[in-house]
């Protein structure tokens, strides 16, 4: 049984696979912010300046970064590139960065602001052809789909439309088109505190063995993230867990070290 308060020696004996751990920065009006289930109504500020964040971060050893941009994905274009920027020229995490890319010109942006790979999510449902042309053009170490879900259902739109297309026919389609970096977030899960979807992300590492599968939503302790790592993640986003102090700094220092 996983115990919430794990040592250092306990880490380094449990796994030697690896997982990489991604923090997310949400962004809302250029500040750290966090939802519930997609909620806008949820919004809670952690920190007026996501660059400190991601420079703690830095400072602890993390070198990934998930950043999203909340403010994109509801107006459907990019906004908080600034914000990117920052990050990007004052640290040397490699960033991920995903919300409303929807046009070459927003992709643009985002890569000459600093990300080194794009999540597309919405894009990917609404207008394969354009999806489709960026993995042709920017190669797949560069291009990450993001498969967001309800019931095993794609949501779309920042989780406020229901697309009705099956996970797992959506994701059939981009494999064979050359996909192979996954970001998959259980929407029922996302903010709770209350534990990943394993048993979702062991079913799809099953079915798709060629996938780097990246298991975010509902990560509530260090336990969560030892599940994941004993289960096949290739990576896993860590966010509220750490802004409400639920992990800290050191565990994530240990876990890292504990990567076999």
């Amino acid at each position: 049984m996983f115990i919430y308060n794990v040592s250092t020696a306990q880490l380094l004996n449990i796994s030697a696979n690896k997982m990489r751990i991604i923090p997310a920065i949400d962004i809302i009006g250029g500040k750290c912010v966090r939802l519930t289930k997609g909620d806008y109504s949820t919004k809670k500020i952690y920190n007026e300046s996501p660059l400190d964040v991601a420079l703690e971060f830095q400072d602890n050893g993390i070198e990934y970064l998930h950043v999203v941009d909340l403010d994109g994905a509801k107006s459907s274009h990019i906004v908080n590139h600034k914000v990117l920027e920052t990050i990007a020229s004052r640290t040397n995490l490699k960033i991920d960065f995903g919300g409303g890319l929807k046009t070459d010109e927003d992709l643009k942006i985002a890569f000459e602001s600093g990300a080194q790979q794009i999540t597309g999510g919405s894009i990917a449902v609404k207008n394969p052809e354009i999806f489709e042309g960026w993995i042709k053009k920017y190669g797949s170490d560069k291009i990450i789909l993001g498969a967001d879900v309800m019931n095993e259902k794609i949501a779309v739109a920042g989780w406020q439309e229901d697309s009705g297309l099956d996970l797992y026919d959506f994701l059939d389609d981009y494999t064979s088109k050359g996909i192979k970096n996954v970001i998959c977030t259980d929407i029922s899960k996302d903010g709770m505190l209350e534990g990943a979807s394993v048993a979702l992300y062991i079913k799809m590492i099953a079915k798709y063995k060629n996938i780097n599968l990246t298991a975010s939503g509902g990560v509530s302790n260090i336990a969560d993230l030892m599940i994941l790592r004993e289960n096949g993640l290739e990576s896993a986003i860590v966010g509220k867990a750490i802004y409400e102090e639920r992990i800290s700094m050191k565990q994530l220092q240990d876990f890292i070290l504990s990567n076999g």
